[in-house]
């Protein structure tokens, strides 16, 4: 069996069984977006009216940035599973099955790839209920979505490769609680980086958080700067490779540890 028939098995006939039989799963991981998207589009939509912001109303300009938090902080759990399959022995049997770990790997990451395709557009809709507009149409909400997927995939990537090596849950959350907050606040997720202390400008050029929010928000307006959006997305779909490839490479390590 190819590693792509593989990878196709594991993602139907485990995680999105999983998925099926537990949809609350989705909604639970929006309901801290859904309050800062409507909190913060209250509390802070003058911002908008701040002379060198760029014009348009606060929550257009948010929405897309609570979109690529949502992907961040929902993929950055993804290793638990991994965790908990390491604790009742199903990962162990995986691992002696004939199966390949790229596939193991892809089955995962397809399984984020469906539920940050989910999650980012019931946010696009909520966002636009509360008054966002997105000029790029459907091919701009689609980028959007698209580029959230990257940042999901390279996230949970690393999260999968950190959960292999360290095989602790205490390790996992607190290695997203101190990578996923700084990634999203230095970044142009919530704020335009013309307002922003310089330095914080600086290192948002060089972080994929900004890259994933920078692009999908260009594209949902309806800007035509697509080279952008394309270097961006090839950025992050560099990051993808990296990371998955680190999550594959892990089995590995884990494997010399038992």
């Amino acid at each position: 069996m190819s590693s792509i028939r593989q990878s196709w098995v594991i993602l139907t006939r485990r995680y999105l069984r999983e998925l099926y039989r537990q949809p609350a799963v989705i909604f639970m991981t929006l309901l801290q977006p859904i309050i800062w998207l409507l909190l913060f589009g209250a509390l802070f939509k003058k911002v908008a009216e701040i002379p060198g912001f760029g014009g348009g109303n606060y929550v257009t300009y948010l929405t897309p940035g609570v979109v690529i938090m949502t992907a961040m902080f929902s993929s950055s759990w993804t290793g638990m599973s991994y965790i908990e399959d390491m604790q009742v022995g199903v990962l162990d049997r995986l691992l002696v099955a004939p199966v390949s770990k790229g596939a193991l790997t892809a089955a995962m990451l397809g399984y984020q790839a469906v539920t940050t395709i989910i999650q980012s557009a019931i946010i696009i809709a909520i966002g636009w209920g509360t008054g966002a507009t997105f000029d790029g149409g459907a091919i701009g909400v689609g980028a959007l979505i698209a580029v959230s997927v990257l940042i999901a995939l390279a996230m949970a990537g690393l999260s999968n490769a950190f959960a292999l090596l360290t095989r602790q849950r205490e390790a996992l959350i607190g290695a997203s609680t101190t990578l996923v907050l700084p990634l999203t606040f230095l970044s142009g997720a919530f704020l335009s980086l013309r307002l922003v202390p310089g330095w914080i400008a600086s290192v948002a050029r060089y972080n994929p958080v900004n890259w994933a929010a920078s692009a999908g928000r260009i594209a949902a307006a309806g800007h035509a700067a697509w080279a952008t959006v394309g270097s961006y997305a090839g950025l992050l779909a560099a990051a993808v490779a990296v990371t998955a490839f680190a999550a594959t490479r892990a089995f590995l390590a884990y494997q010399r540890s038992l």
